[in-house]
């Protein structure tokens, strides 16, 4: 009884299972590697680029109003930081500009339950009301406010998940109020 063709030995060179001689399969990482190559190729020539911190029309900036130890405070000054024309300065007599945080809030609401009182779904909300004035006081900012809702049901049994998605619901919104005062930053024509 012979061997199953699988176990059979092969000629040198020849792989089993493809049926020529001298044929040779691409290993896995040579085919990642082309498919790779020709990935950055083609994003190469279309012109695209990762997006950078933008740069801004002033130098320094000044924070204030955030509660104590705001995430969203340090997620600003982090992408301010990146930015390659401007810092965070502590005091607000050696900023060019200010940014006043009138409200930072993480809201909670029920928005369903069962007629047990037990809760379905929740509403979270981030709210940040702002204005950016320049060291000489005139308003460059109006007042602003930002609010981003995100719907989540909600399940005693599976309590901790929930806990974990309700996290990073809040810190996709907080990212996401980031980037848009970033934007309004960058818009920004007069000092």
């Amino acid at each position: 009884m012979s061997a199953p063709r699988s176990l059979r030995s092969c000629p040198q060179g020849a792989s089993p299972g493809l049926g020529r001689p001298g044929a040779r399969r691409m290993s896995f990482s040579s085919r990642r590697s082309l498919l790779l190559t020709a990935v950055a190729a083609a994003l190469a020539g279309c012109g695209f680029e990762l997006r950078r911190a933008p740069e801004l029309r002033f130098s320094t900036i000044a924070l204030t109003g955030f509660r104590p130890r705001s995430p969203l405070a340090d997620e600003l000054r982090m992408n301010i930081n990146a930015s390659p024309t401007t810092k965070v300065v502590e005091a607000t007599t050696q900023a060019q500009v200010v940014l006043e945080a009138l409200a930072d809030a993480r809201e909670r609401s029920v928005v369903a339950s069962t007629a047990a009182g037990q809760v379905r779904e929740l509403q979270l909300r981030t709210r940040l009301q702002f204005r950016v004035r320049n060291a000489a006081g005139k308003e460059l900012i109006p007042t602003t406010e930002l609010v981003l809702n995100r719907d989540m049901s909600y399940s005693e049994n599976l309590a901790l998940a929930k806990e974990q998605e309700e996290a990073l619901l809040y810190r996709t919104m907080q990212s996401d109020i980031v980037s848009q005062v970033m934007r309004r930053l960058a818009a920004m024509t007069q000092i």
